[in-house]
């Protein structure tokens, strides 16, 4: 392998973890490994990992997984962007896979680098980058069905072509019906959604460039669960007779769930299964591009957004060991309950009207040793009454639980439906955001041997509204409360800069630096604090060095990060009193350091073998908060559901029209509490699959996922961030997230 071999990893940190990934069942979507040069050529310099697969996901197939830098994953994941902007301006109360998902309809996505995130968008971390296909003038029919073991439903075809001279035309539908694992006994799908998408392209004559108007629609209703297991000391976790993880369901058979409207004050009822939990958004985006005079070419974004999004989930806090002095009864018999009773939150937003407009216009230059780029983005973010409505209740420890009533209890009595505490943590804000940014770049090649790339984010942000600093005691409503007006203007910089200096033909090193600015969002006015804003800064370095051969290429790298001023909404637990809860506000800062070694070998013609391995060390900083009449810090605590050790495996075969893969992901041990005094043991993650292509219009292909079987779960452990003493946690009943079971995924692409 030459030394086109990796240019992709003179952006890499040591703390990066990317796994190969497909949509797991579609051969027609896998992305490769595969690099390229790292020393900077005359033409466009890469702004992408090219055929860097993000869509394998071990929790669900809706969405891309999480791309690990070290830090606590986002609200909504990672980025995606589409035509050159993100799809949605914040990840909350819109998720972006409510309104994007892998189709026949996008031309096939990659990864942006985290340099070019902090250039283009002033923002910290990977984006899965992603462009409507366009109409041409050669007709084109493609799509794809796929099923699973489980009985999931997908059906994605799109049609484009020319309509006269200059004039084109593209329209796709995307449906995605998915029950995945969990027999839920309220809907037959945790995941139903519909995009609708048409589009118009106007070519200009003499070759001078094209303009189009996109039409998208899209529908949205997606459940999260929950596993109940037996927790071991040891970090390792048992499936309780009568239910299997991954596999049984947590949450109230019906589905029905109430809460008191913090806007009405009225008492109402949703159905998770129904149009309650369902979120829609309308979507026009004029995307074009034009040449100009002197070698400089315009590309440009205008887009327009309305969506009314919706958020449903349910959270479980503390386990309690009822007796019969404990007040419980089977709310549908009215019996004595005794036995293990989980408290749950039920979060709840009903639909939030949001207003987006973006725009981007960018121009660009080739020279013999430079790439000129210049540009400017605009998003503007508005949001009508964002409330979030919060109630809590108890159910039995079991598969397709009991909802239970409580009385007579000395705290954590319910209603006679069994709902409690009403709002106690509920959240509200109102009013917009808005950024204006311009950026520049270039990739200077300064000599055969080094090569120079830089660019700058320069970005003014106003944000404006109201909330309520009124404390969420139960019962608490907007009327409660008087509003507090709030009005920022701030100034950030971001930005990136690095070096590649090639030592020998098949030797060199690398290193680059970035650095990007924040302040605060819109949710973070939704508690009953002021919030405290001062910059968050993130500034991450990176050394290393590649060596090439052609059967093999080698890459290292060594990385440090800070981030400070995060902030967390703490669902808290009295540790000595687990029927009392306490939402806590809590600003904290995070430090990482790692080296990470990527490996491609081609020993042989057909085979291909990529290994990945990163060791990182994020701890916190700063964390520091009062709760239940106690203090608590946890400076230089590991950070939560976070592995020291990731690895990845990815061998593949291609002979003739065949191709065999598969991907093997290692975690260690996970800290699943604050205090880590709680972890998950080591885990790997499989994948494997099988693609023939029968002719040049059909292709089919199989993907099992969790081959190997595993019962995991991971993340964190509900309940637990104040625990100190892990003795009585041992053969506990305890609830976390899991790692999808054993599923058989078929698909069959055509084109024409």
């Amino acid at each position: 392998m030459n030394i086109k071999s990796v240019n992709k990893l003179h952006y890499l940190i040591a703390l990066i973890t990317v796994f190969t990934s497909i949509e797991a069942n579609a051969q027609e979507e896998i992305i490769t490994v595969k690099k390229d040069s790292i020393i900077p050529k005359k033409e466009e310099s890469k702004k992408s990992e090219e055929d860097r697969n993000v869509m394998l996901n071990a929790a669900n197939n809706t969405g891309p997984r999480e791309v690990n830098i070290g830090l606590p994953a986002s609200v909504g994941g990672i980025m995606i962007q589409e035509n050159g902007m993100p799809v949605v301006h914040a990840f909350w109360p819109e998720l972006p896979t409510r309104t994007w998902r892998q189709s026949v309809s996008l031309a096939k996505p990659g990864l942006t680098k985290l340099s070019e995130v902090a250039i283009t968008q002033g923002e910290l971390g990977f984006a899965v980058s992603s462009e409507t296909k366009l109409g041409s003038d050669t007709p084109s029919y493609v799509g794809n069905i796929s099923s699973s073991s489980f009985g999931w439903i997908k059906g994605d075809v799109n049609a484009s072509g020319k309509i006269a001279k200059n004039l084109y035309y593209t329209a796709g539908i995307y449906a995605n019906y998915d029950p995945q694992s969990i027999n839920f006994k309220f809907t037959n799908w945790a995941d139903r959604t519909q995009i609708y998408r048409a589009g118009l392209t106007k070519k200009f004559e003499n070759g001078k460039g094209k303009i189009s108007i996109l039409y998208k629609y899209s529908k949205s209703a997606s459940i999260t669960s929950h596993a109940l297991f037996r927790y071991k000391l040891d970090g390792k976790v048992e499936e309780i007779d009568g239910f299997k993880i991954g596999r049984d369901n947590y949450m109230l058979p019906n589905g029905r769930f109430k809460y008191l409207d913090i806007k009405s004050g009225e008492y109402k009822w949703m159905d998770a299964g129904g149009r309650d939990n369902e979120s829609f958004a309308h979507t026009v985006d004029i995307i074009g591009d034009y040449k100009l005079k002197n070698d400089w070419n315009l590309n440009y974004l205008v887009r327009g957004r309305y969506s009314e999004s919706v958020s449903f989930n349910i959270f479980p806090t503390g386990m309690t060991q009822a007796t019969p002095e404990s007040g419980f009864t089977v709310k549908e018999t009215g019996e004595v309950y005794t036995g293990s009773a989980n408290s749950m939150i039920l979060s709840y937003t009903p639909r939030t009207p949001l207003k987006t407009f973006m725009a981007r216009a960018e121009i660009k230059k080739k020279t013999d040793k430079h790439q000129w780029r210049f540009g400017l983005t605009e998003s503007l973010y508005s949001v009508d009454n964002f409330t979030n409505n919060r109630s809590f209740y108890y159910q039995a420890a079991e598969a397709d639980p009991r909802q239970l009533v409580r009385q007579g209890a000395a705290t954590g009595n319910t209603d006679a439906d069994g709902f409690y505490n009403y709002n106690v943590g509920g959240e509200h804000h109102n009013g917009f955001d808005n950024k204006l940014a311009v950026f520049g770049s270039d990739t200077w090649e300064i000599s055969d041997k080094f090569s120079l790339s830089y660019g700058l984010n320069l970005r003014w942000e106003k944000l404006k509204g109201d909330h309520y600093l009124t404390p969420r005691t139960p019962g608490f409503t907007l009327a409660d409360g008087e509003r507090t007006k709030f009005d920022h203007d701030w100034f950030h910089i971001g930005g990136s800069i690095s070096g590649v200096y090639k030592i020998t033909p098949s030797f060199g090193a690398l290193a680059d630096f970035q650095y990007t600015e924040n302040n605060g969002l819109l949710t973070s006015y939704s508690g009953n604090v002021t919030p405290n804003l001062p910059k968050t800064r993130s500034p991450l370095m990176g050394l290393g060095l590649y060596y090439n051969h052609p059967n093999v290429s080698v890459v290292t790298q060594f990385s440090y990060l800070t981030r400070n001023n995060y902030l967390t909404r703490l669902n808290l637990v009295n540790p000595t009193n687990s029927s009392q809860n306490q939402v806590e506000t809590v600003y904290y800062d995070i430090e990482t350091t790692g080296i990470t070694a990527d490996i491609i070998a081609k020993p042989f013609k057909g085979f291909q073998l990529h290994y990945l391995i990163t060791y990182q060390t994020p701890v916190y900083k700063n964390y520091n908060f009062n709760a239940f009449g106690n203090s608590y810090t946890y400076n230089n605590n590991s950070v939560e559901g976070i592995s020291k050790v990731l690895m990845e495996i990815d061998p593949s075969y291609t002979y003739k029209d065949f191709k065999f893969w598969a991907s093997f992901r290692y975690f260690s041990k996970q800290y699943a509490n604050l205090t880590n005094v709680l972890f998950f043991a080591p885990r790997w993650e499989t994948f494997g699959g099988v693609n023939y292509k029968i002719n040049d219009h059909f292709d089919i292909g199989a993907t099992v996922v969790n081959f190997l079987n595993q019962r995991g779960v991971r993340g964190s452990i509900s309940g637990a961030e104040l625990i100190t003493d892990p003795a009585p946690y041992n053969d506990r009943l305890m609830v976390g997230t899991f790692i999808r079971p054993f599923t058989v995924e078929a698909s069959i692409n055509f084109r024409f």
